[in-house]
């Protein structure tokens, strides 16, 4: 039976005609051969319509009893947006297992993060999903383990541990399972080396992509001694599970090339996700701009094909970032966030180039006094008072968490707005229907196309761009820093 809530029909046309905009949004099973593809696979033969089962996932497809397919890799695609869009608990699980919660906790961690009982969790996760999150998290340790065996020499024992496996004889089993075949066989004439201090990844993307704006949007909102752009490429500091690690990504026309230095190598795949999350490597232009492109923001789309709506590696970085922003131009935040990083933040022990911190803690900045931080008391105050939220628990903007319960949580601490619930909610959260019409810039460059330029006129108009108004407001952002480098989130 299929998993996936779309019409069979549409499935089954885009595996006849292997259509590739739909890789990532469904897995086909092929039942005559136990086979699972992508809808493109390059196979001469298509499936029967009557051998073919729909999934959600590639899990759901293993946990079925399926195996990857050696032809198509369809586990080398982008995930589905889907879960992104959504703020269900699935969609919420599916978050929290990407960032690896499973693998660090077990599902009780996960569970207990989701606020349900890890029965419950199971139940609606087979329901929904046709995978457990056990089955979610072994195909995650698996497509990690199949991109390290084909893209680097690290031993295989490295390559376990950094995919998530706990023994060597989980990882060979696994792979053996889904892949049908051994990690040696994988791998294939090329020799294991030794290891080096970098380790490279390609990132998928689903084209087009629109690098140049992405890349001044990082150019401009880049915090010195925490991130820098320098070219085509991007590197920022981690703060992960296992320690300090910095990513270098630099953007290719068809990939991003990715290379991490970790402290621990069990954290590559959380530093992975995080950066898919901040380059938005999992939108679907598509999608999303054959709905905006029916607007009234349809000039700005075709002028800005692929552009993304980038996100933060960390939500407390996002939050007291979008605290520091209030009110004032971006490059006085950056200034401020440079100067507070270099007397507050973490020292790198082996610097990379301009990186030379982390960005501090929320337990740091908890224990600052507001009059030492350089800024308007009342803006300084509330720094203080959200990092002790944070460092308490009391809010919790790790990627598993209800949106709405985030924003509620955070509106309910003095000195937070909306406009700073919102920005935090598409930043750290990867909300894509965030919206905030208080925004200064974006009430200006609505006032210059005719639209409303009043909060509440213009959040009556956003309407009609729903539910992708976190890229409305990145296309009308662009179009204002066209024209302008002055204020904008």
């Amino acid at each position: 039976m299929a998993t996936t809530s779309a019409p069979l029909e549409a499935w089954m046309e885009a595996v006849e005609s292997r259509d590739a905009r739909f890789d990532g949004w469904v897995t086909v099973g092929v039942t005559s051969t136990g086979i699972y593809c992508r809808p493109s696979c390059p196979t001469p033969v298509r499936p029967k319509r009557k051998n073919m089962e729909f999934f959600s996932t590639p899990a759901a497809a293993q946990h079925a009893g399926f195996r990857a397919c050696k032809r198509c890799v369809p586990d080398a695609v982008p995930g589905s947006p889907e879960w992104n869009r959504r703020d269900d608990l699935v969609a919420r699980a599916v978050r929290a297992i990407d960032d690896g919660v499973v693998d660090r906790g077990g599902v009780e961690a996960l569970a207990t993060d989701l606020a349900v009982s890890s029965r419950h969790l199971h139940r609606i996760m087979v329901s929904e999903l046709g995978a457990t999150p056990i089955a979610l998290a072994r195909a995650r340790r698996a497509r990690a383990a199949r991109v390290l065996i084909q893209t680097t020499s690290m031993p295989f024992a490295d390559v376990a541990f950094a995919s998530g496996f706990e023994s060597i004889r989980q990882f060979n089993d696994t792979i053996r399972s889904v892949f049908a075949m051994s990690p040696t066989e994988m791998r294939g004439r090329r020799s294991a080396g030794t290891g080096t201090e970098w380790i490279s990844v390609r990132l998928p993307f689903r084209p087009p992509l629109r690098a140049q704006s992405l890349l001044d949007w990082l150019t401009v909102h880049a915090v010195a001694g925490v991130e820098e752009v320098d070219g085509a490429t991007y590197r920022r500091s981690l703060r992960l599970a296992g320690g300090p690690a910095v990513a270098e990504l630099t953007l290719r026309d068809d990939h991003v090339e990715a290379r991490f230095r970790l402290a621990e190598l069990t954290d590559l795949q959380s530093a992975i996700h995080r950066c898919r999350r901040l380059l938005d490597l999992d939108a679907d232009p598509r999608v999303i701009e054959g709905r905006l492109a029916s607007t009234d923001l349809a000039p700005l789309i075709d002028a800005r094909p692929g552009l993304r709506s980038p996100g933060e590696v960390d939500g407390a970085d996002a939050v007291i970032r979008a605290i520091v922003h209030q009110q004032v131009s971006v490059a006085s935040a950056r200034g401020s966030l440079s100067r507070l990083v270099a007397a507050h933040g973490e020292p790198l022990a082996s610097p990379v180039v301009g990186v030379t911190h982390l960005f501090p803690a929320p337990e740091v900045w908890a224990e600052l006094d507001p009059a030492d931080l350089g800024l308007p008391m009342a803006r300084a105050t509330t720094v203080v008072r959200v990092a002790e939220a944070l460092a308490s628990g009391r809010v919790d903007l790790s990627p598993g968490v209800s949106r709405s319960a985030a924003r509620q949580s955070l509106m309910a601490l003095k000195g937070i707005g909306p406009w700073t619930a919102e920005i935090v909610s598409m930043k750290a959260l990867s909300d894509p229907d965030a919206f905030t019409a208080g925004d200064l810039a974006l009430r200006r460059v609505a006032g210059q196309l005719g639209m409303p330029d009043d909060p509440e006129g213009l959040t009556s108009h956003a309407e009609q761009w729903r539910p992708w108004r976190s890229y409305a407001m990145h296309h009308l952002w662009a179009e204002y820093l066209g024209h302008s480098q002055g204020s904008s989130s």
